[in-house]
């Protein structure tokens, strides 16, 4: 079957969407065809919160989160002052940009910055969404900060990233630009938060406000999305035509059948309603990080009420007998920048029997369309799955935990002191007392990770959440331990940085299917950084996030394991690769 089967040679401006579904054609058809006699579509436009839930307070944030079906065109009509700011960011002579945001207001950006690099005659964007000090000074030392224009984004204006990283980098500011250092600061946050008192407080050079009935994941063509690709260089306004193309592809007037976005959501919905849940990304390497977007608008989405897609992002390719009967495969192909072994490899997995999902991206500003699409496709498989689509309470769960033991550092001066399991040379081993009985006595590093990894049984997918700062050599292990397990144990595997993932996958790992194994990696800090203001550190902070992960997840059964490195990251994350080698190593 296919969607939006225009030829894509003659219409560069518009993706190509095509499916293959397998056995499950006929379902996905009905599925469709029911979906056009309810007059799905329509009540969607219409705004009608009874397509995700019938609780009066679950629709209340419904209605107050459907903002992002008409944000492209009120871009348009505005687009004067995004043009106007670039042009100013241009004429002050700023070569960089560091956007200090978390999840919604930092990920789009993200995709904006490694998918168009450094444009000519426009500064150089960074995003910073760690609290890791290392991560934070690496940061520090790629930027000229008398050059700089630091963008403090956040919707709510309270979220405690971006409010410590304003406080420690406009203290930086300070230094060197002196009572000016507010025309080097820009605020992107709804109008009357926290954050909009302290721009105006601290002379910001501008404030862009958010839009309140969008959800931050959904923020992609807002402000949030459209300010800093404007500031780097990014022609919006082709990019916002391009995403009304495809807002009007997907319109109320279009049949659920032929409407790209609804009938991706069907795909979507009805492929995991027969078990294949793990929503497996392949994206040309050009246009790569459009997967972490994708992972936060899916996972955060439906990752909720023991339900929910399980959205597998960056994972490296293998042979097609190392995946089981729980994938879905989406390729989303850059026409410009394709790799021949990923269109071998999907084309293999297809006439294994899995279901494809193929997407050809024909222009880099076509990603305008993609953010529309799959919005569009996330609250439809949204609705299917019988979830709301637009809330997080897992997220402020994790975030109350934190709370708490930044209390008791302020109360004690210390975080509350915690017994490990087990000590192997300068690894130490944590987890509660339902965990531990799971790892039978275990007395080294290999004996807790086989215990551990024998736990994943079919249908699971494992985790692996790291609060480390992300090198190359560290991504690297990761990435082969990822290999390690997905070859062996023939399950999805994800990859998230602390506190980034807190913000996107967090949600679905407490609030979704109970089918997660979680190893979760921290590691003592190399140097810290104390916050202006505040009286912990970045290395409190984040040691405080990942603990409050770790009872999140502990207070909702989740099998999950710490394993605390020293100093020596690389080292350590290298002993874990070895671990996970002879744990997985078939039997002589």
């Amino acid at each position: 079957m296919s969607a939006n089967s225009q030829d894509p040679s003659r219409d560069p401006g518009m993706n190509h969407q095509t499916f293959s579904v397998g056995s499950s054609d006929e379902v996905v058809r009905a599925a469709l065809d029911d979906l056009q006699a309810k007059d799905f579509v329509r009540g969607l436009w219409d705004r009608d919160p009874a397509l995700w839930h019938e609780d009066p307070a679950h629709q209340v944030i419904i209605r107050n989160a459907l903002g992002w079906l008409t944000v492209s065109e009120e871009q348009i009509r505005d687009i004067s002052r995004l043009q106007a700011f670039a042009g100013e960011v241009k004429a002050a002579g700023f070569t960089h940009i560091l956007l200090l945001g978390m999840g919604g207001s930092s990920l789009c950006p993200e995709v904006f910055r490694m998918t168009f690099g450094v444009i000519p005659g426009y500064p150089e964007l960074h995003v910073l969404d760690s609290t890791v000090p290392s991560q934070v000074r690496s940061f520090e030392e790629r930027v000229d900060l008398e050059r700089t224009l630091c963008i403090v984004a956040s919707k709510s204006g309270s979220t405690t990233e971006p409010l410590v990283f304003q406080k420690y980098f406009f203290e930086r500011m300070r230094r060197v630009r002196g009572d000016r250092a507010g025309e080097n600061f820009i605020a992107i946050t709804d109008p009357g938060s926290l954050l909009e008192g302290l721009a105006r407080e601290l002379r910001f050079r501008a404030i862009f406000p958010g839009t309140p009935d969008i959800g931050g994941r959904y923020a992609a063509l807002s402000n949030f999305g459209m300010v800093p690709a404007a500031a780097m260089g990014v022609d919006v306004e082709a990019l916002l035509h391009r995403a009304e193309r495809m807002r009007q592809g997907c319109a109320s007037i279009v049949p659920a059948p032929d409407n790209p976005g609804i009938t991706l959501g069907v795909v979507l919905a009805t492929l995991a309603k027969a078990g294949r849940d793990k929503v497996t990304f392949v994206i040309s390497p050009a246009i790569s990080d459009l997967g972490a977007w994708l992972e936060q608008l899916i996972a955060e989405s439906t990752g909720k009420e023991g339900k929910g897609l399980i959205p597998v992002d960056d994972e490296p390719l293998g042979e097609t007998h190392v995946y089981d009967n729980d994938r879905m495969f989406v390729y989303i192909r850059y026409a410009d920048g394709a790799v021949p072994e990923q269109d071998s490899m999907v084309d293999a997995l297809q006439s294994a029997g899995h279901p494809v999902v193929r997407i050809d991206c024909m222009n880099l500003l076509n990603l305008g369309q993609e953010f529309f699409r799959w919005e569009m496709a996330t609250a439809t498989a949204g609705s299917l799955l019988g979830v709301n689509a637009f809330d997080q309470p897992n997220v402020q769960e994790s975030k109350e935990f934190t709370k708490f033991y930044l209390e008791e550092f302020k109360k004690n001066g210390r975080l509350p002191e915690e017994s490990p399991v087990m000590t192997d040379g300068d690894v130490r081993l944590f987890t509660d007392d339902a965990n531990r009985q799971a790892l039978k006595g275990a007395s080294s590093l290999v004996h807790a990770v086989t215990a551990h990894l024998s736990r994943v049984q079919t249908g699971d997918y494992v985790a692996i959440n790291a609060y480390l700062e992300r090198t190359q050599a560290v991504h690297g292990a990761l990435q082969s331990i990822r290999a390690l397990i997905r070859d062996a144990k023939r399950v999805g595997t994800t990859l998230g940085y602390g506190p980034r993932f807190l913000h996107s996958t967090g949600q679905l790992h407490k609030g979704g299917p109970n089918s997660g194994v979680f190893l979760q990696v921290t590691a003592d800090q190399s140097e810290d950084l104390d916050i202006p203001g505040e009286p912990y550190s970045f290395g409190t902070l984040v040691t405080a996030q990942a603990l409050g992960d770790m009872k999140s997840l502990s207070t909702r059964n989740r099998r999950v394991l710490r394993i605390h490195l020293g100093r020596d990251v690389k080292a350590g994350v290298g002993r874990i690769l070895k671990a996970v080698e002879v744990a997985l190593a078939p039997p002589l």
